[in-house]
């Protein structure tokens, strides 16, 4: 890897990553179709994903997470959503493997160390 050719850099080999998937001319304000219509996409997918109020988390390599959100943008264009905005923020690390889930449970444990 060479900071001096940056376009034949890889891309990070892990990730975590948080998006939010906002269909835009629905015809009603709700989009928990759309949102079903995506988890059901992504439990199909095999990669470790956790819905929550809004958005999901990713974790997978850099680039099965942006090709999975891509394919969520294709699933719901392809059901008949003309305009779709992501908001994606992804993270990634070097020093050290950790997942979504990895870092909540250090952040309950410093909580729980509270109740003492």
């Amino acid at each position: 890897m060479s900071a001096s050719e940056p376009t034949k850099l890889p891309t990070p080999s892990a990730c975590v990553a948080d998006f939010c998937i906002i269909p835009i001319g629905t015809p009603t304000a709700s989009v928990s179709n759309e949102v079903a219509q995506v988890q059901r996409l992504l439990k199909q997918t095999g990669v470790k994903y956790s819905m929550h109020s809004a958005g999901t988390t990713l974790e997978g390599t850099w680039d099965e997470v942006m090709h999975i959100i891509g394919q969520c943008h294709s699933l719901l264009h392809a059901n008949g959503v003309v305009r779709i905005q992501s908001d994606i923020r992804v993270g990634s690390r070097t020093d050290k493997k950790q997942g979504f889930e990895d870092k909540v449970a250090k952040v309950e444990k410093l909580l729980a160390g509270d109740q003492g």
